[in-house]
């Protein structure tokens, strides 16, 4: 009788051998082509059935991608990586189903407001053009909303930093409970209410007429809690051994917040007030309630009615006819270049101001 020895797979002391700790992955490549098979095919049901929007060819190409890199990995990686696969196939559907609207409409945006947007369109009113005549431009209303939307940041930005860090360093018990309560009341308020409120105090009540400064100060209470929340979420965030280790060297609680805690948040504070800018720069409801608007230039925003961008759209693409329809796109342009220019900035601002890290 014969005796078979079998050889034990692995290295010499019995140990499995690295390979034979590998599971069977598939190949990086492999969502990349999966996406790709996915999309064609999803084109290739989309004619076949007749369907005339884009839409539903993406949409069909995602559910397939996601079905098929699931059904794929639980056959090869088994179901464990097919969860894993799976959750991640989603959040990349989603994130894409986020950004290609915003992509469209900023290149939808960027084709058509190019046409028109030029210096002569940003150094002209429309004080002596119709509506429905070509020329004319976007000089008041860019007054306008810089005006506006910078006498909101005055209001409403100390006011927001302050209550944030009474919120964070010394809030406690009923009063700091019912601010929150207040703050959180705050951040729903649609625009149109913040307009009316302004319009039956300032102008019906006390008489005063349309004015930037009025819209101003409709724009600082929708900014507020934006500013308010932001804030309060970076304080938090900040280490508490930075504020016991200046506390112990004897410098007061105040210049501890101000020297310690908000330069190590300025980065987060920073983004929290462009987020609050970007929000109040496109209201076009309270600026129609309490500005009025004015083809003019008025750079009072204290006295009269003035003109801002938001409302310039508004107008131009009401207005029915191309020119019209050209100024408000270019107009809109104007206003996405103008928010981003001041995100540019804060973040220069911020990267500046931070403290740092480096010895």
């Amino acid at each position: 009788m014969s005796i078979t020895t079998v050889k034990p797979t692995g290295t010499p002391g019995g140990k499995p051998a690295p390979s034979d700790l590998k599971a069977a992955r598939l190949p990086r490549w492999s969502p990349y082509v999966i996406a790709v098979g996915s999309l064609a095919v999803g084109c290739g049901i989309g004619l076949a059935a007749g369907l005339d929007s884009r839409i539903q060819w993406g949409l069909i190409a995602a559910i397939l991608f996601v079905g098929v890199s699931y059904f794929l990995s639980a056959t090869v990686e088994g179901g464990r990586q097919a969860k894993d696969r799976l959750a991640t196939s989603v959040v990349w559907v989603m994130f894409l189903l986020a950004v290609v609207p915003l992509a469209s409409l900023v290149y939808e945006t960027v084709e058509r407001g190019s046409k028109v947007l030029d210096g002569y369109f940003l150094t002209h009113s429309m004080g002596v053009v119709a509506d429905d005549e070509a020329g004319g431009g976007i000089y008041h209303a860019l007054i306008g909303t810089l005006e506006q939307v910078g006498l909101a940041c005055l209001i409403a930005v100390p006011i927001g930093l302050l209550t944030a860090i009474y919120l964070v360093e010394y809030g406690r018990g009923k009063l700091a409970k019912t601010v929150t309560f207040f703050v959180d009341v705050m951040t729903g308020i649609p625009s149109i209410v913040a307009g009316l409120f302004v319009l039956s105090f300032w102008i019906l009540m006390l008489g005063f007429g349309p004015s930037g400064w009025a819209g101003a100060m409709a724009l600082s209470i929708l900014m507020m809690p934006v500013v308010v929340r932001s804030t309060e979420e970076m304080l938090k965030l900040v280490p508490n051994e930075l504020r016991e280790a200046s506390l112990a060297l004897g410098v007061p609680k105040w210049r501890t917040i101000l020297k310690v805690v908000l330069p190590t948040a300025i980065g987060g504070i920073t983004t929290g007030v462009m987020l609050a800018v970007a929000r109040i720069a496109g209201e076009t409801a309270p600026v129609l309630l309490l500005v009025w608007g004015t083809p003019v230039i008025n750079s009072d925003p204290f006295k009269d009615a003035q003109a801002s961008l938001p409302l310039y759209i508004y107008q131009q693409y009401q207005s029915g006819n191309q020119v019209g329809y050209d100024r408000a796109w270019a107009a809109a342009l104007a206003l996405i270049v103008f928010i981003m220019i001041l995100n540019i900035v804060a973040r220069g601002i911020a990267r500046w101001k931070a403290p740092k890290t480096g010895r």
